[in-house]
C-alpha cells in the first residue's frame, strides 16, 4: 500500500512538474511574441516616417481667369504649404480652368513632384457654360489623378457662384494643399507593408500616420 502511495505522489510531482515547465514554455512564448509585435511596430513606425518626412514638393498651377481670385488663393496655398514644411517647387500659370488638366498632367508624369494642386474660379454667366467647364475639369483631373498615380487636388471654386461669391472663397486654395499633402501621408501609409497593420483598426493606422507626421 505505501509503494503504490509512494508511486503515486512521485507521479504527481512529475505531472505537476510538466505542468510548471509547459506554462513556463508559454510564458516565454507569449514575451516572445509581444517583443516580436513591439519591434515590428516599432520597424513600421520607422519606415512610414521614413516617407512621410521627407520634404513634400508640391506642383500649383493656377488659372489667370479671374486672376484678382486666383491670386488671393495662390497666395493661401503657398502659406499653407510652407506652414506643413512643403515645398512649391513650381507654379505654372494657364489661361483658365479649362486649361488646368493638361497641365496637371505633365507636372504628375514629373518624378520630382509629388502632389498636383489645381487652382482657379469659375464664375456663373448667362449661360450654362460654368457648369460644363466645372464638371468637365473635375473629372478630368480625377482621371490624370489615378493614371499618374499621383494626387491632384481640385482648388477651383464654383461654378454657379458670383465674383463676389467667388472672392469669399479663395480659401480654396489652402483646403487643395492641406488635401494634397494629407493624401501624400496616407499613400506613404498604403505602400508600407507589415503585418502588424494588419492588426490596427483603420483610426488606429490613421494615428499611426498623423503621429509621425506631426
Amino acid at each position: 500500500m505505501n509503494e503504490h502511495t509512494s508511486t503515486d505522489m512521485e507521479t504527481d510531482t512529475a505531472t505537476h512538474e510538466d505542468v510548471n515547465s509547459s506554462k513556463e514554455k508559454q510564458q516565454e512564448q507569449t514575451m516572445d511574441k509581444n517583443e516580436n509585435d513591439s519591434r515590428e511596430k516599432l520597424r513600421a513606425e520607422s519606415d512610414i516616417e521614413s516617407q512621410i518626412t521627407e520634404t513634400v514638393n508640391l506642383g500649383l498651377i493656377v488659372a489667370d481667369f479671374n486672376r484678382s481670385v486666383t491670386t488671393e488663393m495662390e497666395t493661401a496655398a503657398q502659406e499653407t504649404a510652407a506652414d506643413r514644411d512643403a515645398i512649391v517647387s513650381i507654379t505654372l500659370p494657364v489661361p483658365g480652368v479649362y486649361d488646368t488638366p493638361l497641365a496637371a498632367d505633365r507636372l504628375a508624369r514629373r518624378e520630382d513632384i509629388d502632389a498636383v494642386v489645381v487652382l482657379g474660379a469659375i464664375v456663373t454667366g448667362d449661360t450654362n457654360h460654368d457648369q460644363v467647364i466645372g464638371d468637365a475639369v473635375a473629372q478630368k483631373l480625377t482621371d490624370i489623378s489615378l493614371e499618374r498615380d499621383t494626387p491632384v487636388t481640385f482648388g477651383v471654386s464654383g461654378p454657379g457662384q458670383s465674383g463676389a461669391e467667388a472672392r469669399e472663397r479663395v480659401g480654396k486654395g489652402a483646403e487643395a494643399v492641406n488635401a494634397a499633402i494629407d493624401m501624400i501621408e496616407v499613400l506613404a501609409w498604403i505602400s508600407t507593408s507589415h503585418p502588424v497593420l494588419n492588426g490596427l483598426s483603420r483610426v488606429q493606422r490613421w494615428q499611426l500616420v498623423t503621429k509621425q507626421a506631426s
